[in-house]
């Protein structure tokens, strides 16, 4: 095999690195050469991108298969004259791989398979909690800002049902329902999440799609399911689904059929085909409702759906209250502050104490006296700092006056139009 074609392709890879056919054709030269470890460097990058992609798994089993012991030159013992046979190597393992060999020698381009911890045993599967970390919140509704609206949302959903039973037991209202959180980044929609469990007394678990996928067949699909199965054996317990729009997305958009039968998977759990859902509450957040698979929203699985908006007025003042509570500070009229910030997020305003406490600080080195943050400081931090829900609203404003024939982003139209009046 020529070292200039492999050369050649190298360069052009590194020039085009999103080309996967390329970097396959690369890692397939790569193993004919017999330059295994670096064939499997591109092989995973491809499996990084494509967790189906089966070329790039036979490249990988390929490049890390043993050499031929019918290319393979005879072994020489250490020390020993040429001709004479080192000793026999050590039979393999009964798999008839060496999977411990295999990451010595490849130890610096994949990490190890498994992983432990001083003398722990291998994790080994069933009901356990090993992934998913199972929380109490000791943050209640109180301690959310505003939300007045979300709050008597909520109080209706699910934390009226669960305080009043014999109420609840008239009705017929199940301890199971899901709810969709939705509204511009920053504005406090798993701080809510996390306060829903606090009121309850609940247990909290917290997934993100990095808790689910997994480049194996079979895996993302066995994790979601060990997610509800641990949430249902803490019910009561609040499960909160984060970027719900990257784990159920649209399956007609999707080109992977493997994320397809993820949000399959997601669909099952969520009816409790395997298991009961009494006192599992589901609540999701997204930035992007709209690209949430339309089955997931139906009756019966995440079907209320609730907007989380930038702060109002008294809760913006109470955020800066927040983040400046153990900072120097002197002068700062909060109301003032909180009036010059509106569509302002909980993260914007976080950034905007952080910004004045930069200049307050940078004005003390230079002058060599410490002063404390004052009103001036605010609102140069505020002429700095912009409020990042303005693309967000962009968007969803298209959202509500063109794809709202069913209606459920009339709140949001009544909030823009709203907004547009002021």
């Amino acid at each position: 095999m020529s070292d200039a074609l492999i050369d050649s392709l190298t360069a052009a890879v590194l020039a085009r690195p999103d080309d996967l056919t390329l970097r396959l054709h690369l890692a397939e030269l790569l193993v004919a050469a017999g330059r295994g470890a670096e064939a499997i460097e591109h092989a995973a990058q491809v499996l990084s991108r494509e967790p189906g992609n089966a070329a790039a798994r036979g490249l990988m089993t390929s490049a890390l298969a043993p050499p031929s012991a019918a290319t393979a030159p005879e072994p020489v013992a250490e020390g020993a004259e040429p001709g004479t046979p080192a000793p026999a190597a050590p039979p393999a393992p009964a798999g008839g791989f060496d999977w411990s060999a295999m990451e010595q020698q490849f130890g610096d381009v994949v990490p190890p398979r498994f992983a432990r911890a001083g003398d722990e045993p291998d994790p080994v599967t069933g009901h356990d909690d090993r992934a998913f970390d199972v929380e109490r919140s000791t943050v209640t509704l109180a301690d959310v800002g505003g939300m007045a609206e979300v709050k008597k949302r909520l109080e209706v959903s699910f934390l009226g049902p669960l305080r009043n039973p014999k109420l609840r037991s008239l009705f017929g209202k199940s301890l199971r329902g899901g709810l969709l959180l939705y509204g511009p980044p920053g504005c406090g929609k798993t701080f809510l999440a996390r306060a829903v469990a606090g009121e309850m007394g609940a247990a909290f678990i917290s997934l993100s799609i990095t808790d689910v996928l997994q480049m194996w067949v079979g895996s993302s699909e066995r994790n979601l399911h060990d997610l509800f199965e641990s949430a249902r054996r803490h019910a009561p317990c609040v499960l909160f689904l984060d970027e719900i729009d990257a784990l159920g997305h649209k399956r007609s958009q999707l080109h992977s059929s493997s994320m397809r039968t993820v949000v399959n998977q997601l669909l099952t759990e969520l009816d409790g085909v395997q298991g009961g859902n009494e006192g599992v509450f589901v609540l999701s957040a997204t930035n992007a409702p709209w690209d949430v698979d339309d089955a997931l929203r139906r009756p019966g699985r995440l079907d209320r759906t609730v907007l989380v908006l930038p702060p109002d007025g008294p809760a913006r003042a109470a955020i800066i209250e927040f983040h400046l509570r153990d900072r120097p500070v002197a002068g700062v009229d909060l109301d003032a502050v909180a009036a010059v910030t509106e569509n302002y997020s909980g993260a914007d305003l976080a950034h905007l104490c952080e910004t004045a406490a930069e200049f307050a600080m940078r004005d003390s080195i230079d002058t060599g006296e410490i002063r404390m943050i004052n009103q001036a400081d605010m609102l140069a931090a505020v002429r700095e700092v912009r409020p990042s829900t303005d693309a967000w609203f962009t968007t969803a404003r298209n959202v509500a006056m063109f794809a709202n024939q069913s209606g459920e982003y009339d709140d949001l139209a009544a909030y823009l139009k709203k907004r547009k009046t002021r």
